[in-house]
């Protein structure tokens, strides 16, 4: 125990003096903030657009009284000219959208810009207006009152997904980048702690004092663990410091909570200690096959895309979590946590999930040590 204790002791010293490692440990955590403000600012911006970034459209006809009127009530600023004319006001900008009449077929034209999409929207919203006056027109032409057939049925809204998914997309991609800080935290450690052992020849050496190889990988393992750990537990509490001010910075959140429930801050802590264990068996793993640390670093690379492609896959194809996806790592822990933000909290998943996890870290550990029995670690 003491072998061990002094092992963990001798690596956590080491990584503080790094200063690589040290900066990855503080400057990943700091950019949690920078992410979701900048995500926050993104939706505001789109949903609070003005009508008059993109309310230019043009039309090749004379609009009659009435859609002059609706155009009005609208905001749209009409451009009535040539198909001709039109199309170079759309390449220089002038307008957004415009308008070719053919009978009674009105066509769209454009690209697929941001700004022409808005028009899009508002033009469907102007013809469809139009359209319900023509058809009540002709039914009061027809001696037949409009309302027995326009609204022969009514359509309300009591809709409250919206406020949660926007409540699940801004978590869930704060907690993603927690899991890319532990990654990164966990991965330069690691290199240092077995590659960098290895050029410095301070392993060797190490292998020769009366320590058993289980203990020195363990203290390895737990000494890069603890920093992966105390990385995402900063980042946990940066990016729910975000949460609550973002909370009252943006207006598309003044109608809901972004902030997170206990139950989803302890299922959270719970996650990023395993997650934690989880990556720095990985990583000391690859490490032990390579003999330098650039050798290394280019290994463990690909695990940094590992670690959050399989969480931006099922957050983005809205997978549902099962029994069996909770076994699985890295899936399981980004899962779980949309389904506790949602406040879906289901202890055996949880419980499937950590016991999957340290089963899998169990057999990782198992392969090290059984490596570090054998001289081919060092040549």
């Amino acid at each position: 125990m003491n072998n061990l204790k002094n092992i963990i002791f001798k690596e956590l010293r080491e990584l503080f003096r790094d200063k690589k490692s040290l900066a990855m440990m503080l400057i990943a955590p700091l950019l949690i903030p920078a992410i979701i403000f900048g995500m926050s600012a993104i939706f505001e911006s789109t949903a609070n657009k003005s009508v008059s970034e993109y309310n230019k459209i043009g039309f090749n006809y004379e609009l009659s009284d009435v859609e002059k009127a609706i155009a009005k009530e609208l905001q749209i600023e009409v451009v009535e000219k040539s198909e001709e004319e039109l199309k170079l006001d759309y390449e220089n900008g002038d307008i957004y959208l415009y308008v070719l009449k053919n009978g009674n077929n009105y066509e769209f034209n454009g690209d697929n810009t941001q700004n022409t999409n808005y028009a899009i929207g508002l033009a469907n919203t102007f013809y469809s207006t139009y359209k319900n006056y023509l058809q009540a027109d002709y039914l009061v032409q027809n001696n037949i009152n409009p309302d027995d057939i326009v609204n022969i049925i009514t359509v309300s809204e009591n809709i409250s997904e919206k406020d949660n998914f926007m409540i699940s997309y801004i978590t869930s991609y704060g907690f993603l980048f927690v899991i890319m800080a532990i990654t990164m935290a966990a991965i330069y450690p690691a290199t240092d702690a077995i590659a960098g052992e290895k050029e410095r020849g301070t392993l060797e050496t190490l292998l020769t004092f009366p320590i058993r190889n289980k203990d020195i990988i363990i203290g390895k393992f737990l000494s890069v663990s603890c920093a992966a750990a105390f990385t995402g537990i900063i980042g946990f509490i940066f990016m729910n410091a975000s949460l609550y001010f973002a909370n009252g910075m943006f207006d598309i959140y003044k109608e809901v909570t972004i902030t997170l429930s206990m139950g989803t801050i302890i299922y959270s802590v719970i996650a990023i200690i395993a997650y934690s264990l989880l990556i720095s068996g990985l990583a000391i793993s690859i490490a032990s096959k390579t003999k330098s640390y650039k050798e290394a670093q280019s290994a463990l690379t690909p695990l940094s895309f590992l670690a959050i492609f399989p969480g931006m896959i099922t957050f983005l194809a809205n997978i549902e979590t099962t029994t069996l996806l909770s076994a699985i790592p890295f899936i399981n822990i980004t899962l779980l946590f949309g389904d506790c933000v949602k406040g879906n909290f289901n202890w055996l998943n949880i419980g499937i999930m950590f016991v999957s996890t340290i089963i899998f870290i169990a057999i990782v550990l198992k392969v090290i040590i059984k490596q570090y029995k054998s001289e081919k670690v060092l040549f």
